[in-house]
């Protein structure tokens, strides 16, 4: 019995140190998915499938303590992650990705490509939008639209105010300890951008039919292609007329006229805060994280329809029209951008491209 002990506290002592000896996997891009409809590969394809395939995302590490397992192409040094949908669910995947002692993050670049809804002032189903500001919706006070005050706009108004948009000229989209506002490497998503501004982008019949109802919309009606603007997030899914006003209003404030509504989604602010945690314990930069939102779907009714009406009609079987291109789009212009990357990383690894 006593020999077998000591042969088990060996075997165990040699794990111990294999496993202190063995280095992290070096990551040179993290891709950041929201959602993957059923399965990761051979059914209708979320957020993911397209990158586990086009990547070849083959290699499974398991999360257990995430929503979703963390594939990686070893050769290439990709790495996708699924965060689930929300606030909560994207903020504990990005935190539990950083702290995995499994992998070398310092250097990485991040890409999160996802889906959105789309201003049909500024694009429509299945442009491409590389972002340079993320606004917070989330982060507010609120009174009932039905007890404020009448020279009111909005009873939604910015957190620690006593009223809408106040001393406006006085915000500094750097400056937000409570995580308003984040303001994204510029350089960076220019060079996205114009590394990718040619890429044709594809339209379907149900797309043109939906986008033709938006009379009076000059980028609703033009087809689909890749452009800047900057991105809402919010845990509500909201809708209308009135609320893409509000958005609109909310950018425009917290970014200091600096930045303009173009799409609507959830977590971005939420993987934000975590990347920003991760930075200030220097497991990744800052300075190398990119998003790109795809339309599926408009942010507001076409006219002579209400907001009611066309969240119905989305939410019904024949809904989001731009939901399939979209998925597609994300993985069209975005890989480009992470092929790039890694196919010069002896630059791209110490130096960050510019436009």
């Amino acid at each position: 019995m006593k020999k077998i002990i000591t042969l088990l506290f060996a075997i165990l002592v040699s794990s111990a140190v294999h496993a202190t000896n063995t280095q992290p996997l070096e990551i040179k891009v993290v891709v950041v998915n929201m959602f993957e409809i059923g399965e990761d590969e051979g059914d209708r394809a979320g957020e993911f499938q397209l990158w586990k395939a086009g990547q070849k995302l083959d290699s499974r590490y398991p999360l257990p303590h995430g929503h979703h397992d963390i594939f990686v192409n070893e050769n290439t040094g990709v790495l996708g992650l699924v965060t689930g949908m929300g606030i909560a669910r994207a903020a504990s995947a990005i935190m539990a990705l950083g702290l995995d002692p499994r992998f070398d993050l310092s250097n990485a670049y991040w890409l999160v490509a996802g889906i959105a809804g789309i201003d049909p002032l500024d694009g429509t189903l299945g442009s491409a939008v590389w972002t340079d500001y993320v606004v917070d919706g989330d982060l507010a006070h609120e009174i009932d639209s039905r007890e404020i005050p009448n020279d009111w706009k909005t009873g939604y108004f910015p957190l620690f105010t006593t009223s809408p948009y106040p001393n406006a000229d006085k915000i500094d989209p750097n400056i937000a300890p409570n995580g308003e506002v984040y303001a994204l490497n510029t350089k960076l998503s220019q060079w996205a951008y114009q590394l990718t501004k040619d890429i044709a982008l594809p339209s379907t019949d149900a797309m043109a039919e939906l986008a033709h109802q938006y009379q009076g919309f000059p980028h609703a009606l033009a087809k689909p292609k890749v452009i800047k603007g900057d991105h809402l997030a919010a845990s509500t899914f909201w809708h209308g007329e009135l609320l893409t006003e509000w958005a609109n209003d909310w950018v425009s404030y917290w970014t200091n006229s600096k930045g303009n509504f173009v799409t609507s989604g959830m977590e971005d602010t939420a993987t934000l805060q975590s990347l920003s945690y991760l930075a200030n314990a220097n497991k990744v930069d800052l300075d190398r994280v990119m998003i790109l939102r795809t339309a599926s779907n408009f942010t507001q009714p076409p006219p002579g329809v209400t907001a009611a009406q066309n969240l119905a009609n989305e939410s019904s079987g024949n809904g989001y029209a731009g939901l399939d291109s979209a998925i597609s789009v994300a993985y069209t212009v975005g890989s480009p951008v992470v092929n790039y990357l890694v196919e010069h990383w002896e630059t791209t690894k110490k130096t960050l491209p510019t436009p």
